[in-house]
């Protein structure tokens, strides 16, 4: 499922022209969407709220470049399903029965959408799966190059574990929603890096990512393994991190392991200070949905061109192959680099981060 077909600069690159407006050509192609004009409405559909990035983020950045690329003459709807799939299939539907001129879909349950995505490629609607690579006829998908998350997770965590790490060091995984197929790539990833290195004493594929989950699931593998015996969990994102620890501060750990995480939360970037966790991934969100804005436009407007610039990557999932795609590179966040990632990038204002409580660890990492 994993076939990169340009670097990941070509794809930058490309963003670039598009932004400047060289690649506003249209072409032809076969099934080209009919042309319409900017008075569209783009459906956005994202999977969940424990996660802040879906609402504080993606949401937004997509729709101020939905806006800037029709003249405030688009509009987004938008709806939630809040880790529900059933309701994220109502959803859709509803999205169908109003009529929008194409959706972008992050999907609960990639597997069970699948019928929706029918139903909306029946009524001529596009989808473009975003984030998570949804089953069914969707015209394009755009996410994270979710092996190489993993493979930053598993690297780092190594990395932590110093040059001293044997394979009788007892690390726990604690995976991601068995029915979001980019979990399943994060720990393939992950154990490309960790095979060998170390020994995997519990695993969990952990139900709706959710860090309550995380937690009981840490709970019950510090009663198998014993605290005192875990050299590391690789927590496959920054809300199940915040699950293990409050285990491992349960069960009486005083002095964390390294434990790893993704998307660079505003809460986990602080426990990064503190060190209480060790890493994240750090995702560019305004590049992800940015560019699914771009590819859902250029559909719904028939340019063919710009929408080929932007999806020369090809993946496949269990129904279809050969799917337009971009795959966007991923950064390991440590206390070394935040100032040079999320401060540089404008997700977090230094002084969101260093509140009252973290004025110490942020002075002590340079931040100010």
């Amino acid at each position: 499922m994993r076939r990169i077909a340009l670097s990941v600069a070509t794809s930058s690159l490309v963003l670039s022209l598009a932004g400047c407006g060289v690649l506003g050509a249209t072409g032809d192609a076969g099934d080209a969407t009919p042309t319409k004009g900017d008075d569209l409405t783009v459906g956005l559909l994202l999977p969940e709220k424990a996660n802040t990035r879906y609402d504080r983020f993606d949401h937004p950045i997509f729709e101020r470049k939905v806006a800037e690329l029709t003249e405030n003459r688009g509009k987004v709807e938008y709806a939630n399903a809040d880790a529900d799939a059933a309701r994220q299939r109502t959803q859709l539907q509803q999205m169908v029965d109003n009529g929008v001129d194409a959706i972008v879909l992050d999907a609960v349950d990639a597997k069970a959408i699948a019928g929706g995505v029918q139903k909306a490629k029946d009524a001529g609607i596009p989808v473009i799966a975003y984030d998570r690579l949804a089953e069914g006829p969707i015209d394009a998908y755009i996410s994270f190059d979710n092996e190489l998350v993993g493979e930053v997770q598993g690297r780092t965590l190594l990395e932590a574990l110093g040059s001293g790490v044997s394979a009788s060091d007892r690390i726990v995984m604690m995976n991601g929603s068995p029915t979001d197929p980019n979990a399943g790539q994060f720990k393939q990833g992950a154990l490309d890096e960790l095979e060998g290195q170390v020994t995997v004493a519990e695993s969990y594929d952990t139900k709706d990512w959710k860090p309550e989950n995380a937690e009981a699931n840490m709970t019950a593998a510090i009663k198998e393994i014993g605290a005192d015996n875990i050299a590391g969990v690789l927590a496959a994102n920054d809300g199940m991190a915040g699950g293990v620890i409050k285990a491992l501060e349960a069960a009486g750990v005083t002095e964390l392991p390294p434990i790893t995480g993704q998307d660079a939360e505003l809460v986990a970037v602080q426990r990064i200070l503190t060190g209480d966790q060790f890493m994240s991934v750090y995702k560019s969100y305004p590049q992800e949905a940015e560019a699914a804005a771009e590819m859902a436009v250029a559909r719904v407007q028939g340019k063919d061109i710009q929408f080929d610039a932007l999806t020369r990557d090809r993946v496949d999932s269990p129904t279809h192959q050969d799917i337009p795609s971009q795959l966007v590179t991923v950064v390991a966040l440590t206390a070394e680099n935040i100032e040079d990632t999320v401060v540089a990038d404008g997700i977090y204002p230094v002084s969101d981060i260093c509140t009252a409580e973290y004025e110490e660890a942020c002075a002590a990492a340079g931040l100010s």
